[in-house]
């Protein structure tokens, strides 16, 4: 009773007690009562050592099941090891035999005082338990001290009456083993591994589950692997093999049904455990991305003049400071970032598998938490369903276990598995088979109760193909689910699940265009593309076959295999003559991605104009809008002309297949037409019509546009949000996208320009496949090296653009202006000739295009070239076109130039005026480049800045106090982008700035700042 027995003093003292009752003659029955594994057996034999110790003879019976049939079994196994009655045995007369046994019992007492120790005393025949019962009633005048055990655990199936029920409490002493606590386990755990940390000990405890048998078996099996090494979360990794071994027996002890339910409630946690990890894996990498972001601004704010100017920066960029990785974490979501289509959704509640070292999450902060009873019962609802059992008994079944500590409460209050290993192991004692019909067996009851499709589809993963129609169409919505909510690791186990289904082959067609899809879009390139290629050699409808040969041109393009894209697209055209707007949209596409190889795209828009100019219907509309965008690039047509051609065609009606190509096309046109708000709106509603789960080129280019459209406004902080990892996995060989080029930009705007290094390095561009997006890489990076001083590098990288865009027939400034920039490096080399030659080639094809971005940069690019009063001119000129225009950083840049020109031609207080502005409007926009300059042109010119107004009604733009005013008058959003006919979008990024400059939080606040 002294040794390796914890927490076991009171039974020790009961039974002391009653040892030295029995040697003054009387005796008494004590029942040892308790669950499975709390130490019955140890407590008896330190009773008998005890006993024996005192004087007490002492008779031992260890009650078995394989001794039912035989009457008075247990009682012979006390009496029959004295040779003189060992011919004793049970006659026909049981009461006969119970008389015989009880004087051969008396016969014991009378030579000295006894101890009868029954172990397991509810598995005795029944004869042998009448028979302790009339012992129990008639020994209180004997030295007999009769002492079992009795397992009394609640169970599924509920248990006979106990042996002493017909007992009066006079003539027993019960005593109820309570299981180990927490302190004592520990010590268990420390005398056996006394370097044990506090981490690895809780570990132990929390396996060991609050019973002697579980955590004495774990600790032999750790035995070969001590600490350091972390507690195993499965039973693979133990051996030899006794926890395991002693779960087991522990389920068999409680009978088939309670073993049912217990596996059952551990295949439920297991599904449960696989998401939670994966939840808690993606919400730990996007921490993890926006402390490394915080982390770079604040670098970045200490290099480059303080984190206090560097905040204001940023605020005026549009982003708020951060405050660590919570808040960076936070903004991840809420800005939404310009190429993806990820939403702000709540991050995943930590359940008791989400593990921090080895100490759950869960466990850590809530062991304490008692279960509430309504998460209990729905969850033995839930269980009780899935396994047949009564769900009144499996509540009581949890409540039970949750007090012995083989369950705990999580946050929610919902029961699970004290450690994930004590869930493999009782998981463990089912076949391969029997799991998966658990696992589909819990997913129909949850079905049946209105879970949700996510925690439905979680166990069918683990279930085997059955052919059930509800089992295909919950993992078929699931999938859905899951890619709207930018979830494409969930959606492609979901698809991958449900092609295990025996399935026609037009549906597993659908499947497997969908699957491929995701895979590729989740960065599993080598496997969607083969998918997406078998989707393609299967019998389907010519409308799915289509959707496909898009979704596999459109993957084979992002591996750089552009003329196989369009092969393919092109030979499923050859077999579509009876499907002429199914060819259209094959045609448009083939034309779109060929984009990204020079060659393929001259054949395919050399192709697709002399179809225009011989059958325009042929061509359809959208075909008709990727003329458009051409004769644009080309620097062939007028901005006024070309969105009055594209408006006319998004009148007309379009097919499904067909009005993506459409859509993307106008926006980017109305992009570069500067009518952003228009083409804010064509993204969205492009975007809004995407598949989920299919891959289609018009999805990327629609999230590119957005990404120009932030650029144009000069959204800075919009931008810089996040960096366009997502795009960049997209690419085999790590060549930059159109991302890539904004952040670069945004990064040398802002002022933190040896991050922009570090992204600038990031790539190798001297075996970089031909594409649009590496012309707009070549020319952000010059735009770096200028910066940086280095002019030679910056004009290398523009004319190596120019040259790269000229053999596209990409001539037009509205993609890259490389010219104006190539210029601007021909003037600080002392180069001013080839300077006017590239600015007034520049202004020219900006007089066609006609906008005044294309135009007033030109114009001031010229002016500086042209010099003298004509320079002066020009300069003013472009201040004036630029003046109305949504180009902020244009303007800015003009206003600068200018008050240079001005300054140097002597007239120092209206340059002066255009410094002043220029510098009030950069800071305003967010521009530490520019600002630096405006300051250092204000020195020069011998003034300084004068206050402008950060704050207040003053400091708000016309757009801002407009949107502001109208939300005042109680419009709300929707309304007031709607009368402004722009986006939702742009009237909530408005609004958010004009509360940071009017120091306020709350819509109601509005009127009287305004008023003020």
């Amino acid at each position: 009773m002294t040794g390796p027995l914890r927490e076991r003093e009171d039974a020790h003292a009961l039974l002391t007690a009653e040892a030295e009752r029995a040697r003054a003659g009387a005796g008494r029955l004590v029942l040892l009562r308790g669950a499975t594994g709390t130490g019955r057996s140890a407590v008896l034999e330190a009773a008998a050592a005890h006993a024996t110790h005192l004087g007490l003879r002492v008779l031992r019976a260890r009650c078995s099941p394989d001794d039912i049939a035989l009457p008075f079994s247990s009682v012979l196994h006390l009496l029959g090891s004295v040779p003189e009655f060992a011919d004793v045995g049970p006659g026909d007369d049981d009461r006969g035999s119970a008389a015989r046994l009880w004087r051969l019992l008396r016969s014991y007492a009378d030579e000295s005082p006894l101890m009868v120790a029954v172990d397991d005393v509810h598995l005795a025949d029944e004869a042998s338990r009448r028979w302790f019962v009339e012992a129990a009633r008639r020994i209180d005048r004997l030295p007999v001290l009769l002492v079992a055990t009795e397992r009394s655990q609640y169970d599924i199936d509920p248990r006979p009456a106990g042996l002493t029920h017909a007992l009066s409490p006079s003539v027993v002493r019960t005593h109820t083993l309570a299981p180990l606590t927490d302190d004592a386990s520990a010590d268990l755990v420390r005398a056996a591994f006394p370097t044990a940390s506090d981490r690895w000990t809780a570990d132990c405890v929390r396996a060991g589950a609050g019973s002697p048998l579980l955590l004495h078996a774990l600790l032999d099996d750790l035995d070969g692997a001590p600490p350091p090494t972390a507690v195993p979360r499965t039973c693979a990794a133990l051996y030899p093999g006794s926890y395991p071994a002693a779960v087991s027996w522990w389920l068999d002890s409680a009978g088939p049904a309670t073993a049912e339910v217990a596996r059952t409630l551990a295949a439920l946690e297991q599904a449960e455990h696989t998401q939670q990890t994966e939840q808690a894996e993606r919400a730990g990498l996007a921490a993890e991305r926006a402390a490394e972001r915080a982390s770079e601004r604040e670098d970045s704010a200490e290099r480059e003049g303080g984190a206090e100017r560097a905040a204001g920066v940023e605020r005026a960029a549009g982003v708020e400071p951060a405050a660590g990785a919570e808040r960076a974490a936070g903004s991840t979501a809420r800005n939404a970032v310009p190429g993806s289509r990820t939403h702000a959704r709540p991050g995943p509640v930590p359940g008791p598998d989400t593990v921090t070292g080895t100490v759950t999450v869960t466990e850590a902060a809530h062991a304490s938490l008692p279960a509430t009873e309504a998460a209990t019962d729905a969850l033995a609802a839930l269980v009780a369903d899935a396994s047949g059992a009564d769900p009144a008994r499996v509540s009581g079944w949890f409540t039970a276990m949750t007090r012995l500590g083989v369950l705990r409460p999580d946050r929610t209050g919902r029961p699970r598995y004290a450690h994930p290993l004590l869930r493999d192991a009782v998981l463990g004692g089912w076949s391969p088979a029997r799991r998966q019909d658990a696992h589909r067996a819990v997913a129909q009851a949850m079905l049946r109760r209105g879970d949700h499709l996510d925690a439905v589809a979680r166990q069918l993963l683990g279930s085997a193909p059955a052919g059930l129609s509800w089992a295909l169409r919950v993992l078929r919505d699931a999938a859905t689910v899951a890619a709207r909510a930018a979830r494409p690791g969930d959606a492609v186990r979901y698809l991958r699940r449900a092609l295990q289904e025996p399935l026609p082959d037009d549906l597993r067609q659908r499947l497997l265009t969908e699957l491929g899809s995701l895979e590729y879009a989740s960065a599993d390139t080598p496997a969607g593309i083969p998918r997406l290629a078998e989707a393609l050699d299967l019998p389907a409808e010519p409308r799915d076959q289509v959707r496909t040969a898009i979704a596999l041109g459109t993957a084979l393009v992002g591996r750089g295999e552009v003329r196989t894209a369009v092969e393919v697209l092109r030979r499923l055209e050859g077999r579509l003559a009876g499907h002429p707007d199914l060819a259209r949209a094959l045609q448009t596409a083939s034309a779109l991605l060929s984009d990204q190889d020079q060659t393929v795209r001259r054949e395919a828009y050399r192709w697709l104009n002399d179809t225009a100019e011989r059958s325009p219907e042929l061509v359809g509309a959208s075909g008709q809008a990727l003329l458009v965008r051409y004769a644009a690039t080309a620097g062939d047509l007028p901005a006024q002309e070309a969105m009055r051609r594209l408006r006319t065609l998004l009148t007309e009606p379009a097919d499904p297949l067909v009005e993506p190509f459409l859509l993307g096309t106008a926006a980017a046109v109305a992009q570069w037409a500067d009518e952003l708000d228009e083409a804010e709106r064509l993204v969205e509603r492009g975007l809004a019509g995407q598949h989920p789960s299919l891959l289609h080129p018009m999805e990327q280019a629609l999230l590119d546009t957005r990404w120009d459209i932030a650029a144009a406004r000069g959204a800075y902080g919009t931008l810089l949000a996040a960096l366009p990892e997502a795009g960049r996995a997209r690419r085999t060989g790590g060549s930059p996208v159109n991302a890539d080029a904004h952040t670069l930009l945004a990064l040398v705007e802002t002022g933190r320009t040896p991050q922009a290094r570090r992204l600038a390095d990031t790539f190798d561009l001297r075996d970089t496949p031909d594409s649009w997006e590496l012309n707009r890489f070549l020319y952000a990076r010059g735009v770096l090296r200028f910066t940086e001083g280095d002019v030679a590098g910056a004009l290398h990288d523009f004319l190596e653009c120019g040259r790269r865009q000229s053999a596209r027939a990409v001539h037009s400034p509205v993609v890259t202006p490389w010219r104006t920039a190539a210029a601007e490096c021909r003037l600080a080399l002392g180069n001013p000739q080839e300077a006017l030659a590239l600015a007034t080639e520049e202004l020219r094809l900006a007089r066609v295009w006609n906008t005044p971005r294309t135009t007033g940069r030109a114009l001031r690019v010229l002016g500086r070239a042209t010099r003298g009063r004509r320079g002066l001119e020009l300069g003013a000129e472009a201040v004036a076109v630029l003046r109305d225009s949504p180009a902020e950083a244009e303007l800015v840049a003009s206003l600068l130039a200018h008050g240079s020109q001005l300054t140097a031609a002597g007239e120092r207080g209206r340059g002066r005026d255009h410094l002043r502005e220029g510098a009030e409007r950069a800071e305003r926009l967010g521009s530490v480049r520019l600002l630096t300059y405006a300051e250092q042109a204000l020195r020069t010119a011998g003034g300084r800045r004068t206050t402008p107004a950060h704050t207040g009604s003053g400091a708000l733009t016309g757009s801002e106090r407009r949107i502001a005013e109208l939300a005042a008058d109680g419009r709300t959003n929707t309304e007031i982008a709607d009368l402004l006919h722009v986006a939702r979008r742009t009237v909530e990024t408005h609004l958010t700035s004009a509360y940071r400059k009017l120091g306020i939080r709350r819509r109601g606040e509005l009127r009287g700042v305004l008023e003020d």
